[in-house]
């Protein structure tokens, strides 16, 4: 007697794992990057072009 078509052992595959990480990557960004998106922007690049100036003319802190 044949077994029947259903009668098959259930795969231990990934592709429900696969399939739901998925979905979650592409529902959006993590919430850490939401995060740094939503930090002030404090560098202020003025500053920084003075500290160069400053080494550039051999002077230390």
């Amino acid at each position: 007697m044949k077994k029947h078509v259903t009668d098959r052992p259930r795969s231990t595959g990934t592709a429900r794992l696969r399939a739901f990480v998925r979905q979650d990557r592409e529902a959006g960004p993590h919430p850490s990057i939401a995060s740094l998106h939503k930090r002030p922007q404090s560098r202020d690049e003025s500053r920084r072009a003075v500290e160069y100036a400053r080494i550039m003319r051999g002077h230390s802190a």
